[in-house]
């Protein structure tokens, strides 16, 4: 890591974050260890390790075995130090997971929807609530059934007074914490692959949803968004009968719908797997047998269902823990 730049504060944070992340990753390590790792001399290691240990942000670990000089003092971080908030919002309900820089879980729980009149003012307040609860909360990730563009809120049908908000900037000023926001079915892919460990895969997420279709892609690994962040929009996909898929899902073509929409999306981007939330689809076998019809069956992903809301908070908790370290 180079120490040189003229922006002080940027290279602190810059160091902070280089350490934080070695120790999570690492378990523990030395300040000849994290010196080596980093590219940061040893006496800037020394200096940052010993602020952080009196703010109780790092913890010893013991001492290495000598080699016949002084003993290595290890250290290890302090998962509690730092938490997590993960918040998403649906027309129903809200609902957030709290958690530690291991990943570790400390509070789960819901909140009536704040999408309704007064939302944000809704929303604030449910914010206010939990951090007051738990005043270590360092970063908070929040999941819109939107599209989003550097935090700013740019569609959103229903809910005007959330569009063509910026969401991270206003939370941002207000708690002086690191915000992300994230369309929903980004963060949903985003946590599928995540908890398996998916690296470099292809991926399509669909979601009938509570505010009409949507889908989260990965490609190679890597969300898309898009070029004007507009990717997932799955409902303006044109199908048959002057329909677009937003139509014709919820009509008697439906099942025929999703195949046209899988097809599709095999012959453009051959994903490795298409999954559906659970409960939305009733037979595989059905999906599989229809999108054959369009395209060769051995170019087909595979299909499979995943628990969508578990997939959501995961995928926020890991956008959170990024912007945490």
């Amino acid at each position: 890591m180079d120490e040189i730049g003229s922006n002080p504060k940027m290279i602190k944070k810059k160091i902070l974050k280089g350490i934080r992340t070695a120790l999570l990753r690492q378990g523990s390590a030395t300040k000849v260890e994290l010196s080596e790792v980093l590219g940061i001399s040893f006496p800037t290691i020394s200096k940052f390790l010993a602020e952080m240990e009196k703010e109780g942000e790092i913890l010893a670990a013991g001492l290495d075995d000598s080699s016949g000089g002084r003993r290595a003092k290890r250290y290890r971080y302090n998962p509690e130090h730092r938490l997590g908030l993960a918040i998403f919002l649906e027309k129903s309900e809200t609902k957030y997971t709290v958690f530690n820089c291991d990943g570790e879980v400390k509070d789960q729980g819901k909140a009536p929807s704040v999408l309704t009149d007064d939302g944000l003012a809704h929303l604030t307040a449910c914010l206010e609530g939990i951090m007051e609860a738990f005043p270590r909360i360092r970063s908070m990730a929040i999941g819109v059934p939107g599209s989003v563009n550097g935090g700013r809120i740019f569609y959103i049908p229903g809910y005007e007074e959330f569009e063509n908000y910026d969401l991270k900037g206003y939370y941002e000023r207000r708690f002086s914490i690191p915000v992300v926001i994230e369309n929903d079915m980004n963060a949903a892919v985003l946590g599928y692959s995540a908890s398996r460990s998916l690296k470099g895969q292809s991926l399509v997420y669909l979601y009938a949803g509570q505010n009409g279709p949507g889908a989260g892609v990965m490609l190679n690994g890597e969300v898309v968004r898009g070029s004007t962040f507009f990717s997932g929009e799955v409902s303006f996909v044109p199908q048959f009968d002057h329909m677009n898929f937003g139509q014709a899902i919820s009509g008697e073509k439906g099942i025929d719908a999703v195949c046209r929409l899988a097809a599709a999306y095999t012959a453009i981007l051959n994903p490795h797997t298409f999954i559906f939330c659970k409960g939305e689809v009733n037979a595989i076998h059905d999906i599989v047998s229809g999108s054959s019809k369009y395209v060769p069956a051995e170019h087909l992903p595979e299909f499979t269902v995943s628990d969508w809301e578990q997939d959501y908070l995961y995928g926020l908790q890991t956008l959170c823990l990024d912007a945490l370290v």
